[in-house]
């Protein structure tokens, strides 16, 4: 009787371990702002800056899953940001849910704000007494469609200009902001994304 009861108790637990583990794995991280990049708007076009994302993810551990930058390009061949990065669902590196799939991402539903956007070590972008750095690259519109501002497909650091969106969704220190389509930047050069918030910073999903 007592070898059954041990038996039983064996199997209960195997099952709670055996239930725990697809959770773990479905909160895996899936998005973060990158915590610096070039500092302009030349990324080394889609392939640096995916491989920007690919680095930082493996540097915390992360790198076992298909990294990509949340960019759009335009032109010939163009490509829309959404289309790049999976189905989703998406959790942030501290197991926060961000979205359940591209449709929520695209909606006011993203759980992206400051809080929530923090880079790939869990931090937070604008840190206390820093510097604004609000101002993330996209070259999207609100549905993670291209738009012609993407410092020449992301290979520029002077001409062009760049679609930005607003990590924290303030504006002006007001609520109700675009993460993806907030405004133009003035430029692409390092002074230029500066002037109005931002380091050339990038949002990275992970599309598996």
């Amino acid at each position: 009787m007592r070898r059954t009861l041990v038996f039983i108790i064996a199997a209960v637990v195997a099952g709670v371990v055996l239930v725990g583990e697809p959770s773990a794995q479905q909160n895996r991280p899936g998005f973060f702002v990158t915590s610096a990049t070039s500092g302009t708007g030349d990324l080394g076009g889609l392939a640096g800056a995916d491989k920007t994302c690919q680095q930082l993810a493996k540097a915390t551990g992360a790198g076992n899953r298909t990294w990509r930058a949340y960019l759009s390009t335009s032109g010939p061949g163009g490509v829309n940001a959404r289309d790049r990065i999976g189905k989703g669902p998406w959790y942030n590196v501290k197991g926060t849910l961000i979205a359940q799939n591209l449709d929520q991402l695209h909606t006011d539903k993203a759980n992206i704000d400051n809080d929530t956007a923090l880079d790939e070590q869990g931090r937070p972008i604008n840190s206390p007494g820093a510097p604004n750095r609000h101002d993330i690259l996209t070259g999207s519109t609100p549905d993670g469609r291209a738009t012609d501002m993407t410092c020449n497909n992301w290979t520029s650091s002077g001409a062009g200009t760049a679609m930005l969106g607003h990590h924290d969704r303030l504006a002006f220190g007001k609520p109700g902001s675009s993460w993806n389509s907030a405004h133009p930047s003035k430029g692409c050069s390092a002074e230029n994304l500066r002037g109005t918030g931002g380091a050339g910073l990038i949002y990275c999903f992970a599309a598996d």
